[in-house]
């Protein structure tokens, strides 16, 4: 009886320390907290205060974190506040999970076709990181990650060809998720149809040009629902002004070549890219990108309230 009681003691305090310890981990995470439509709109609209922000491309994966994953994403709010991007993927038995590509061989320890393959069978693999290395990590549905989200970032959702945007639309209605899940759209009638499905959400659409602006102009869509991904090259200062005027944010993708480029020519880069009107990067090097932009963040803005630093 008393060897039980020992166990039981010592189950209870490993318990309590490791409630102890996540909760810690939550506690040191960046933050930020978008909780309402009204707060969403506000927080989304271009002011000239507004704060230098990273987007982190697939959660931001680094050396035993993989991208598309919880814990990935916690690694990357470890070190800074952070837009997360994510992919959505669909399972043989429609289940909607975070994955890129549509075979399993590169990220995880399985292969096959991921719309061939059960949610059961996908939730045995682990995941490995860009190196290759096999973690512990398993592959997250999106109903996981809309919850853990909450109160803790903003997210941007990538729809892969497989899922319908309805079954991603009816989750984020589902987890009151519109504060803090944008849907990616990489055409206008791909944003018509997000914005029909449901009006609140706000969109990550392509505007690279004037062509593509005064299309989105005329597309019925407010301005204030657009988030402007304006490609993977920089736009001319005027450009990024213009989209300002309508208080519309941009994102420049730097994932790619011109996260090559700040590695082979220096971090100061990026902040070159946001003082020529880049107000989000997209990139894979999140960390090093917020480190290198920090120094841009204005003494004082109205949009600090959605930002809790630790």
């Amino acid at each position: 009886m008393l060897m039980k009681n020992k166990v039981l003691l010592l189950t209870v305090l490993f318990g309590a320390l490791a409630f102890i310890s996540c909760k810690k981990q939550f506690d040191e995470l960046h933050k930020i907290q978008v909780n309402s439509l009204s707060e969403m709109e506000d927080f989304y609209t271009w002011t000239s205060d507004r704060i230098p922000m990273v987007s982190a491309h697939r959660g931001g994966p680094y050396h035993g974190f993989p991208e598309n994953c919880i814990e990935t994403f916690e690694n990357t709010l470890m070190h800074t506040a952070s837009i997360l991007e994510f992919d959505v993927a669909l399972t043989k038995d429609s289940v909607m999970v975070l994955m890129h590509d549509n075979s399993l061989d590169r990220t995880t320890n399985g292969s096959g076709k991921v719309i061939e393959s059960t949610f059961e069978e996908i939730r045995a693999l682990r995941l490995k990181d860009n190196e290759g290395r096999l973690t512990d990590f398993v592959i997250p549905t999106l109903d996981e990650v809309l919850d853990w989200g909450k109160g803790k970032t903003l997210f941007t959702v990538d729809v892969k060809r497989e899922v319908p945007f309805e079954m991603v639309v009816d989750a984020i209605k589902r987890h009151k998720a519109e504060p803090y899940a944008a849907v990616i759209t990489y055409s206008l009638g791909a944003a018509r149809k997000v914005h029909r499905l449901h009006p609140d959400l706000m969109l990550s659409v392509t505007i690279r040009n004037d062509e593509e602006l005064e299309r989105f102009e005329n597309s019925g869509i407010p301005v204030d629902r657009w988030i402007a991904f304006t490609g993977l090259s920089e736009r001319p200062v005027e450009f990024n002004q213009k989209l300002h005027e309508n208080g519309v944010f941009t994102i420049l993708g730097t994932m790619g070549n011109l996260d090559r480029s700040a590695i082979a020519r220096g971090d100061h880069i990026y902040a070159e890219f946001i003082n020529n009107g880049a107000d989000i990067l997209a990139t894979d090097r999140p960390i090093e990108a917020a480190k290198a932009i920090k120094g841009l963040v204005p003494e004082k803005s109205k949009k600090f309230k959605y930002f809790e630093i630790r």
